[in-house]
């Protein structure tokens, strides 16, 4: 019988992290110390402001808050991402079979691909609700790169530090005030990895039709490397899931603007830093970014936003909050773009 690790070997995926990740920012002990006090204290600050401006009931301890260095950002992800595809093992080896040599091979090269990506992505992410599929869900914020952001804006850290745990805090409401929510994500994602692995025969057409398209990648975006080796009807997924994702994003981000003002004093100089820093990045670090699909999660906040705004105007904010009601309410990609449809079709 075939285990995740016959496919993945996700202690080669930690070790290549840890190896990759750069080493943060310099700090003293008590710097380090008085970070994380700071933040866990943020973090609790923000949950009734957050809930109240959301008119989402969740329960303030529903799920712990870890904060991370950046090799602990790793391991919880390794670990999550491991449990996400295990119970989809069996489905993998029944499309794509090989011997015991070829899954060897091939475990230890996703893994070393994994981590190098891990430890790309564990230096830039400032805080992440962990869905932790068959574990506990959590809420992660990342010292280092949070004290590393502030200080390369010259914002006040207090402010900066509160000011992301409003954005993070946004998605831990979400998931515990919406409790179908997390397993929906789960098994989208789920179904969505089962499908894109390629049957053997399909394998090499798609490997050639990644040269063809790869232009286009780098010039406009998209999804990122599975958006190149997708056939329509799995983009088509794809673009549900990024649907739900902006409806994420787009609120989190919404529900922070609106909170802001109200808590933390240097807010308007914080957003106008952190917009110009996110349209500042250099061009292997925008073209790596483009590859692994993170120019689309930029797309994200933006477009997700514009939504939640466009939708809250017109309903109000109980009328936007019937997107929570169950699946069949969350927006469809059209409806992101046009959020009238999503009034016209929910509220009729």
């Amino acid at each position: 019988m075939t285990q995740p690790e016959d496919y993945v070997d996700w202690e080669l995926a930690r070790r290549t992290g840890h190896r990759v990740v750069r080493d943060g920012p310099s700090v003293t002990e008590g710097e380090a110390h008085a970070a994380v006090e700071d933040l866990r204290g943020a973090a609790a600050r923000a949950h009734q402001p957050v809930a109240d401006t959301a008119r989402l009931h969740a329960v303030a301890d529903g799920s712990p808050v870890h904060v991370v260095d950046r090799k602990g950002w790793i391991n919880t992800n390794v670990a999550s991402m491991a449990s996400l595809i295990s119970p989809v093992i069996d489905q993998l080896a029944a499309k794509k079979p090989s011997g015991p040599t070829a899954r060897k091979v091939g475990a230890k090269i996703t893994g070393a691909e994994t981590g190098a990506v891990m430890g790309y992505v564990a230096s830039r992410v400032l805080g992440q609700y962990d869905l932790a599929p068959g574990g506990t869900p959590s809420l992660l914020l990342v010292a280092p790169n949070i004290v590393h952001v502030e200080r390369e804006l010259s914002v006040d850290p207090s402010d900066f530090r509160l000011w992301v745990c409003l954005h993070e805090e946004t998605h831990r409401v979400q998931f515990t005030a919406v409790p179908w929510l997390r397993d929906h994500m789960i098994e989208r994602a789920r179904g969505l990895m089962v499908d894109l692995v390629p049957d053997p025969e399909q394998l090499q057409q798609r490997i050639q039709n990644v040269a063809g398209r790869l232009p286009d990648l780098l010039r406009e975006g998209g999804q990122g490397i599975a958006d190149l080796v997708a056939t329509p009807e799995q983009r088509a997924e794809m673009a549900k899931i990024t649907a739900i994702m902006s409806l994420l994003e787009g609120h989190a981000d919404v529900v922070m603007d609106d909170v802001g003002p109200q808590i933390v004093p240097s807010v308007d100089q914080i957003r106008e830093r952190f917009n110009h820093r996110r349209k500042g990045a250099g061009g292997v670090d925008r073209l790596l970014r483009r590859l692994l699909g993170l120019e689309a999660k930029m797309r994200q906040y933006r477009d997700g936003a514009v939504f939640v705004r466009s939708v809250t105007d017109q309903v109000g904010v109980d009328g936007f909050n019937a997107i929570w009601t169950s699946p069949e309410t969350l927006p469809l990609p059209t409806e992101i773009e046009k959020p009238s449809d999503w009034v016209a079709r929910v509220h009729g």
